[in-house]
């Protein structure tokens, strides 16, 4: 699956774009028509831990899917995202197959 990662006002190093990479095609494994996907990584200037922001768009044929997570690391986040998009890619799967 294509990823396109971009880091809003700072540099992502290529262990997280990797860790990326690596947990966003396990997304294939639950749904196989993934296209591709949008990794947006912020970090929000707040004097709180948790202010890393990961915005993951997922696109499907005639479809996509948004989810944003909010922690207090990047991989942390990334993980929440992807395991919210599971769910959504299995529902969807699953909707696809009672229509069938």
């Amino acid at each position: 699956m294509k990823v396109n990662a971009q880091s809003v006002n700072f540099v992502a190093d290529g262990k997280l774009i990797g860790f990326i990479q690596n947990r966003m095609d396990k997304l294939e494994t639950f749904y196989d028509k993934v296209i591709s996907s949008d990794v947006y990584l912020k970090v929000e200037n707040t004097s709180e831990k948790e202010n890393k922001i990961v915005e993951i768009k997922v696109h499907v044929p005639r479809d996509q899917f948004i989810v944003k997570k909010q922690c207090k690391s990047f991989e942390a986040a990334v993980d929440s995202a992807c395991s919210s998009l599971e769910r959504q890619l299995v529902k969807k799967k699953e909707k696809m197959r009672a229509h069938v």
